[in-house]
């Protein structure tokens, strides 16, 4: 098959793309570099299959293929703040333009969306029914809003248009390609432990979150893609831990002598955050088999090369 995977230059876009080269496809990566780097795809330069165009989807685009992976946008909290308003436009022009493509040449498109879309939660954990408790005019709406608006957009272009889609909505996500600084609280804490800096813990750090190890990720992508449900499903490991727990994790994996440091919370930061996947596990017969404890080591070593090599995830 060709495919074209927007932001398949980022973390979990270029973890996609190993796995669909790996079987046999024909892959188009579209990226403009703000968050995503070269080196996260440069082991496929020269292979036939692959083809790497530097192109911002809030531009249209017209290109042949069979399916359309969407999961171009700043995904990180300080990424997205940095210029809220090209958030929301990579989120409601940059895919109006994936789906007129998929209209116009008949391709199935999946959208990545986000746990923000529930906001701060008054469920817990959250299912797919649940409609969210999102502020419209926070710093955070630019991306919650953003994504929220982007799944409207999948679903009237489904129902007016006949495109056939599919919509993910992805729970917090780590392992190797992260970027440095992408202030999530994952690399965060791996970050400053490997730099022998204290662990910044936002709040009390009673504020909970639940980590799936991108592999876990791509394999419900896929299986979301190749499926015949539409979703919304949510994609992420139902193992819930406070920021302090996995402070001590992290600890555990890089340096038991690592210490702590509090700091005032951020605006609109959620106090919990898990996800129900019986729905995914039920259709797509998805759950992720990796734990924190299995998956941590293997982000800690592509990190600690990557600082010991100065590179701080930011050139491309």
């Amino acid at each position: 098959m060709r495919i074209v995977v927007t932001g398949g230059a980022g973390f979990v876009g270029s973890h996609l793309v190993d796995k669909l080269i790996k079987r046999g496809d024909d892959v188009i990566v579209i990226d403009n570099f703000f968050t995503g780097r070269k080196e996260n795809v440069k082991h496929h330069f020269g292979n036939p299959r692959f083809e790497l165009i530097r192109h911002d989807v809030v531009e249209p685009i017209l290109l042949e293929v069979d399916q359309i992976y969407h999961l171009a946008c700043p995904a990180s909290p300080v990424h997205y703040k940095y210029n809220p308003v090209k958030t929301i436009k990579t989120n409601v022009m940059g895919t109006l333009n994936m789906l007129g493509l998929a209209k116009r040449i008949g391709a199935k498109f999946l959208l990545t969306s986000t746990s923000e879309v529930y906001g701060d939660p008054l469920e817990h954990p959250q299912k797919e029914t649940y409609w969210g408790h999102v502020n419209p005019i926070g710093v955070r709406s630019c991306y919650d809003e953003g994504k929220r608006t982007a799944e409207t957009l999948t679903m009237d272009y489904h129902r007016g248009a006949n495109v056939e889609v599919r919509i993910a909505r992805i729970f917090n996500t780590y392992g190797p390609r992260m970027c440095l600084d992408d202030g999530r609280v994952v690399s965060n804490f791996v970050a400053q432990a490997i730099r022998k800096q204290p662990m910044t813990v936002y709040g009390d750090g009673k504020q909970t979150r639940s980590f799936q190890f991108v592999s876990d990720l791509v394999d419900g992508l896929v299986a979301l893609m190749e499926g015949e449900h539409i979703g919304p499903f949510n994609l992420g490991n139902p193992g819930e831990f406070t920021m302090l727990e996995l402070a001590g994790v992290v600890k555990e994996v890089i340096d038991p002598s690592a210490t702590i440091e509090f700091k005032a919370n951020t605006a609109d930061d959620p106090h919990k955050r898990k996800p129900d996947i019986s729905k995914a596990k039920e259709l797509l017969n998805w759950e992720p088999k990796i734990s924190l404890q299995e998956g941590l080591p293997l982000m800690v070593n592509d990190f600690r090369n990557r600082i010991l090599n100065e590179d701080e995830g930011k050139g491309n």
